[in-house]
């Protein structure tokens, strides 16, 4: 078979062209997990389409039981589920994200610091595996990837580097997609915030069997 040099650049704008539809596509796909937009804060977000989201990821109240006390925010990072503990056996579960692996991370800590509308600062190591981020980004930026609120996490009085936060990738809720922090929705992470004072206790788990019986959707 021999190419010519029309077919070689005929061939070439084919593929540029199908590269071009896949990104329309992806676009098109992404534009459909959001509805509209919201104002919190003097800042605007864009809300979640929930109706694109698999319910078992939507905020729901389940029976749990637990020997944590009361207002313990507990993750199960097998099963992608945010756990804070109420009263009466329940809890509020959260579909989250969580770290990809080789950045997943186990055990306690508390919320010692809390940010309406965060700055973000990619750490050290992140701007080596991805040099072309920025040193920080504002608070309230549409590419802010902190969301609305995020709830940072200490142990004996240190930083430990991870947070539960908001996202701009609601389809990444409910994988295994982060560098270890807890992502969530942006109406999840507002919920969430208003619930859980400095002093939080956080307990992130490898798994826990996950035999809640009928659960109730949180509007």
């Amino acid at each position: 078979m021999v190419l010519s040099r029309r077919g070689v650049v005929l061939g070439g704008l084919a593929l540029v062209a199908v590269g071009a539809t896949g990104n329309i596509v992806q676009a098109a796909t992404a534009k459909s997990f959001f509805a509209g937009t919201a104002s919190d804060n003097n800042f605007v977000y864009r809300k979640t389409n929930f109706a694109k989201i698999d319910k078992r990821w939507h905020r729901q109240i389940v029976k749990y039981f637990s020997s944590e006390a009361v207002g313990t925010v507990v993750v199960d990072t097998r099963h992608h589920f945010l756990y804070l503990i109420m009263e009466n056996k329940t809890a509020i579960r959260y579909g989250v994200g969580v770290g990809k692996d080789g950045f997943k991370w186990y055990g306690r800590a508390t919320i010692d610091r809390r940010a309406l509308w965060p700055q973000w600062v990619p750490p050290p190591e992140m701007r080596k595996r991805r040099p072309e981020l920025p040193p920080m980004i504002e608070g309230g930026a549409s590419n802010n990837p902190l969301g609305p609120r995020a709830l940072y996490l200490y142990r004996d009085g240190a930083d430990i580097g991870y947070r539960l936060h908001g996202t701009l990738e609601p389809w990444s809720i409910g994988t295994d997609a982060s560098s270890g922090c807890i992502r969530m929705f942006p109406e999840d992470i507002i919920d969430l915030y208003q619930r859980c004072p400095i002093g939080t206790a956080v307990e992130v788990l490898p798994h826990i069997a996950d035999q809640a019986p009928a659960s109730t959707t949180v509007e």
